[in-house]
Order: structure tokens, then sequence, then C-alpha cells
């Protein structure tokens, strides 16, 4: 590792502060720093404890600190746990000597962000986002807006149905139109913003890591198709309603073995609401007394005691302190905690102190969400720390105030911001300098999530995914929100989710590069769509039996089989820990004839046994005429597959056709956005392709390519390389 000396100046909030909180701050904070030295502030170091001042600014070798911690004056510190390195020795020593600069704030020091709602008077008449910005210019063409617009509000490219539709459409008010129509169809609206939830209220199904929490996604589905306001979305979360209510959000994780307490369900919901609803970062502070910002371990324990069913006591660094929290709010201008007797109680008072009318800060730090998911960046940059000062104080303050005037109605809030001219600009890459304050001249562009690449490929070749459903009926195409995550959504930036996320990194990477050029699972799905495009996709052999998710609970197996020439067996791992240590059974499985005689089925595949298979398993039996009536077993795991850290999850299948195991579960005809209707020719589909993917006809040059690679005849192999040629071009990859 490089040492100090290769960085040009040492920053206090990269470098420093970890130090001083890792080695330092369990007995150097708070109220009751030992020898009175508290390490919480630069000013603190300077005015030092018992022994005088800890550090003095441009001498680190004679710095007291510096002293303490390499051993030239007893008692070297720290007194308990190893010694400094010699590189975090150097690091502080070379702050001390450069000064001892403290971190620059992100906002200026002049500035104070306000608590209190307040809605200044537009400059000029029109549309108000529009005055704010003195927004001019020529806005972007139909094909790009109508690209923008149904990204946005519903993660969908427009089809090249919809988009003529839109083209031809002559009235002038066209724009707002298709804004209404696109808010108003609830699925494809719900199934585009609850990505965004997910991510902000870190809700997941389906995910496997090392620990346990409670989905919300069906409360939350029914409050972002029906549009509840904001404030009480907010309410229903902090105070959920009982067996009906989100009680997973506050609920949090519940980590397996011993966490910090800092990771406590209690200090969860607090770290999470206040980072989610006002902005605020409470982890440091969720341990001890914060470095970077003026909150105290305290706060976060007041914020805490509001979500804990017993009295919650204060711990500073993994040492219990011996003190009881009261439930205390962060902003306690905004009134006393007036009722917390129970926990009920308390959540109701949590809840009513985030949607105080007087807490401006609510609807400003969720404006300031959404103006970046449109915009690219935010009116206040970074999101999660809303003391910073933004860039149009008059244009955060009158949105944040028309939303909670209009009832904090969410799909009002991006009609709003998409009607204006500003929205409709062309893109502008930025070019800011460090320390140069952001103007607006036009959106940012902006990489598609990876629901959104990922939904646009299903929508391009018809090649949906179906959502894997644990019981044995059919199931549905889904969106890739419901799915589970691949490595390719995962390189394209999709969470796990065990944090709160409020920013995707939307970077290149070359995890992302070798995804997307080489990677199976892109690759697989439209080798798929090529061959549905190419017309060779023909319906898959439907099941006999779907014994529906095992994990523990065994499942009777009775198919007629009196027409089948042949019998595949076949089992599937959905979702098990350890797949590698599920031992799945077709227990007692027998085929009966016309007299009752039974045959079991060990007897017809010598050799194998069928009750001690490994995952994934097939077993093939070819059939005699007129002999057998019905094959019967029970679907089941050996008892040694049912440990906690093996964790079956398995389903069992039974075809008397050759099975398609990309489509072994019978699935619903309906697809989120229709399939391409065929049959086509490599021109008619090159077309096709151009306008669903870019929104555009293809140039003569890029005909003349097409061509060459359609090679006059639409083969799977043509087919797939012209689609990699399109999809990873960044005009296609980006929102411009």
């Amino acid at each position: 590792m490089a040492g100090a000396a290769a960085w040009a100046e040492i920053d206090f909030a990269r470098q420093v502060h970890p130090i001083l909180t890792a080695r330092c701050a369990a007995c150097h904070t708070g109220d009751k720093s030992q020898a009175g030295l508290d390490v919480n502030s630069r000013a603190e170091l300077l005015k030092g404890g018992a022994s005088g001042p800890s550090i003095i600014a441009g001498d680190g070798g004679g710095s007291l600190l510096i002293q303490r911690v390499n051993g030239t004056k007893e008692p070297r510190m720290p007194l308990r746990g190893a010694a400094l390195t010699e590189e975090e020795i150097q690091i502080l020593k070379t702050w001390i000597d450069e000064g001892a600069k403290a971190a620059e704030p992100a906002h200026s020091s002049r500035w104070v962000a306000p608590l209190k709602p307040r809605k200044p008077a537009p400059p000029a008449a029109g549309h108000p986002i529009d005055a704010f910005l003195d927004a001019k210019g020529e806005p972007v063409s139909d094909a790009l807006f109508a690209r923008r617009v149904f990204l946005d509000l519903w993660g969908l490219l427009p089809t090249p149905e919809q988009l003529a539709e839109f083209e031809q459409d002559a009235l002038p008010d066209k724009r707002e139109r298709l804004i209404d129509k696109l808010l108003r169809q609830e699925t494809h609206y719900t199934g585009h913003w609850i990505t965004f939830w997910n991510d902000l209220l870190r809700n997941d199904d389906g995910v496997n890591y090392y620990g346990e929490r409670k989905s919300i996604t069906n409360w939350l589905r029914t409050a972002l198709a029906s549009n509840i306001p904001y404030d009480r979305l907010v309410a229903e979360l902090l105070n959920p309603a009982k067996k009906t209510g989100p009680e997973g959000y506050i609920l949090g994780i519940t980590w397996r073995g011993e966490v910090p307490a800092s990771e406590k369900p209690p200090l969860q919901a607090a770290q999470n609401s206040a980072q989610t609803f006002l902005g605020i970062n409470l982890k440091c502070n969720s341990c001890h007394d914060s470095f970077i910002s003026n909150w105290k371990l305290k706060d976060a324990y007041g914020l805490a005691s509001f979500f804990s069913k017993t009295p919650l006591e204060i711990v500073r660094c993994d040492s219990r302190t011996g003190e009881i929290s009261e439930p205390k709010f962060l902003f306690p201008e905004l009134g006393e905690v007036r009722d917390s007797k129970s926990v009920e109680k308390r959540r109701a008072e949590a809840a009513r102190l985030f949607t105080h009318p007087e807490n401006g800060r609510l609807a400003r730090t969720l404006v300031n969400r959404y103006w970046k998911q449109l915009f690219g960046r935010a009116i206040v940059e970074p999101v999660d720390d809303m003391a910073a000062e933004p860039w149009n104080p008059d244009l955060l303050d009158w949105l944040a105030s028309d939303f909670a005037e209009h009832k904090y109605d969410l799909k009002y809030l991006l009609r709003l911001m998409t009607t204006s001219r500003a929205y409709q600009l062309p893109s502008v890459e930025s070019s800011l300098k460090p320390g140069e304050r952001f103007v607006f001249r036009g959106p940012a562009p902006r990489r598609l999530t990876a629901e959104q690449f990922a939904d646009a490929v299903a929508a391009i070749t018809g090649e949906w995914r179906p959502v894997p459903a644990a019981a044995a009926r059919p199931t549905y195409y889904g969106r890739e929100w419901q799915l589970k995550s691949t490595r390719l959504s995962r390189a394209l930036g999709r969470p796990v989710r065990d944090q709160v996320t409020t920013e995707r990194l939307t970077q290149p990477t070359t995890l992302q590069a070798l995804e997307l050029v080489n990677g199976p699972f892109l690759a697989g799905w439209l080798r798929e769509g090529a061959r549905r495009l190419a017309g060779e996709v023909t319906d898959a052999p439907a099941n006999l039996f779907d014994s529906g998710l095992v994990r523990r609970k065994p499942v009777e197996v009775e198919v007629d089989i009196r027409d089948s020439a042949k019998l595949y067996l076949l089992v599937e791992n959905v979702d098990s820990y350890d797949p590698t240590r599920v031992v799945p059974q077709w227990s007692g499985a027998v085929l009966t004839g016309k007299r009752g005689k039974k045959t079991t089925l060990s007897e017809l595949l010598p050799g194998a046994d069928p009750e001690k298979l490994t995952l994934p398993s097939r077993l093939e039996i070819t059939l005699p005429p007129g002999v057998y009536r019905k094959f019967k077993a029970i679907a089941t795991v050996a008892p040694e597959s049912l440990k906690s850290d093996v964790g079956p999850a398995i389903r069992f299948f039974v075809f008397d056709r050759e099975p398609d195991t990309r489509r072994l579960v019978k699935v619903d005809p309906y697809t989120p956005a229709p399939r391409p209707a065929g049959p086509f020719t490599p021109s008619t589909l090159r077309d096709r392709l151009y306008r669903h993917a870019l929104q555009r006809t293809p140039t003569e040059s890029e005909r003349a390519v097409a061509g060459e690679v359609l090679n006059g005849s639409l083969t799977p192999d043509g087919v797939e390389d012209f689609l990699w040629m399109l999809l990873m071009s960044p005009e296609f990859q980006y929102i411009r």
C-alpha cells in the first residue's frame, strides 16, 4: 500500500476520521471522555485534555497525539489493543503537519437548511419549474421525448406501435396527454416505480443471505397502484396496522449471531427512517457522537426508542453505559413527545412527528429524490445530506411546499416535473469543475437501470421470463423487479438491499463489460429471443405433474399415464441454500398396471436409486404400450437435507414428452408488453428493432450493415448478432 506521502494532501474524512473512530473513539468521545480528551472534532483535538492540547497545527512531531501513538511519550496509546500501524501514524502526522485541516462541509458555512416549509413565488409566469430555472431552448424530438417519458414513468420502451401513434398525433397538448395516459396505467407505473421504493425501503423478495426479514411487497404494490399520499405512506411505514400493515420496514433485518448494538432492529429503524425520509445519516452516531456532523449518540437512540418494545440502553462503541434512552425526535422544535407508554403509542408519535405540517424536511427530501430520478442530478447533492446547500433553494422549497399543498400526491409531482420544458430539453453532459457551482442547462444523461435494461430485452425479443411460483399452478410472465437478481442485473447495479439504497452506482465497470459481452445469462437470453424473432420457437410441452415448491413437507404424486409412451421425471433446484447437499427423492415410486400390479421405479431403471438423487435430476423411462395406468410416488427430500444450512427448496415435474428445461412450469400467455407479431422479413425486422430499441429508423449505412449481419435471411445466428449490435450501443443503454 502506498505511504501517506503519496497523497498530495491528507483528506480528513477519508483518511483521518476512520483512524480516530476505530482506534480512539471508544475512550475519547462523549460526556465521559477519559482524561477530558474528546477526539470528536478538530476543535476538541486542539483544545486537548488534562495533558494539554492534543495536536499543534503544523507540528506533527511536537503534537501529543503523535507522541502517544508512536510511544515516544508514555503511556503509549491506545492502552488496549494493537498499536497503530506506521502508516496510520504517518497519516495522522502528515495531516497535522499540513495544518490539521478539517473536512470542508458539503455546504457553505453560511447555509442553514430550513426545517419549516417555505414557498417563494416563481419569478415569472408559465410553468413554475421553468420560471425558477429560466429554462430556454428547443425541446427534444417527439421520439426522444417518448423514449424518455416511457422509461421514466413505466420503465418500458415505447413499442413501435405506441411511438407511431404518438408521433402522428397533431394536437399541441399531446405530450401532456401522453404523460397523463402513462400515469393512469397502474400496472406499468407500479411495475417501474416499485424498484425505486424497494431500493429506498430495502425491500426484496426471495433473497438468500445471512439474516431474516419480512417482505412489504404486497402492501407497497397496493400503495403505489392506489397512489396513496406520501405522508400517509410514511405514517403507515412507521406505524403499521396490525396484520395488514408494512411491519417489515420497522422490523428491519434480524441478523443471525452476534451483531453490534448499532445494528439492532430499533437502531436500524432509526437509521433507515432518518435517511429515507429526512436525508439524515445516523450511522456514525448510532455508535458514538458523529465526527462529520452535529448528530450525537443520544440523537440516534432517542429516535430508536420510538421503535423499541423494551427500554433501550445507550451503548457507546459496544460498551454499555447504563443510561436508558427516552424517545426524542431529531427536531424537538416540532413539539414534545405526547405519549410514549407503549411501543404502539411511540410508533404513532414517530409517524406524527415525521409527517408534522411544520416538518418541511419530509417533502424536501422526497422532491429532491424524485428530481434526481428524472433529471439525473439532484437539487441537493448528495441526496442523503439534506443539510447541504441546494443549487436552487427557491426551486426546492417551492416544489416541496407545492407537493405538500397537493396532498403529497406522488403522481402529481411526476406530472409537474415531466410537463416542464426543463425536463424536455436535450440532455447535457456534466462539465462541472471542482468547487464550481452547478447551473442547470438540461437533464443529465442517465444509464438504463438493471430493471429497465432487462425489461427492454424482454420486450424487444418477446422473450419474457416467468415469475417463480411456489404453488403448483400456472405462473405468469413478469418484469425484472419480480424476479430474483442475476449476475447480469447485479453487474448493472441492482442492489442486494440489505441496506437502504438511495443512489445506485452507474459508472461502467469491468464486470459490467464482461457480463454484457460475454455473460452466459444475457447470451442465452438473446439466443432464445433470436429464435423467437426468427420464428423457430414452438410451444413447450405441458407437464403432467408439478409439485410446486418443496422444502420440508412431502407432496403426493399421482399421474395418469395410460396414454403415455415415455416418462420424464425431473427435479430442479429453486432456491436452496446449498443445492449440492440436497438429496431429492421419488420415494416409494411405483407404476400401477391394469390389474393393480405394481412395478417399482427401481425395477424399471436398473442402477438408478430414486431415493438418492442429486440436483438437478432427470430420469427417463420408456413405457410399453397399454401396460401402466398410474405413476405414484412421494416427492420429498432425504432427512439429511433438512438442516438449516442446507435449506432445500426444490421442484418436481413429470412429463410424457421431451421437456424444455427453460419452460417447465405452465405459464399464462399474457406478457407485460405485447410480443412482436411476426412473421418478419429481414427488412421489416431490422426496421422494427431500430424503432423499438432506439426509437428511430436506421440510416443508409446502418441498413447496409444490417444487411450484412442478417445476410438476407432470418436465421437465429444472424438475428442474435443483430440484437447484440443494437443492445451494446450507448444510444440504447442511455436515456438522453
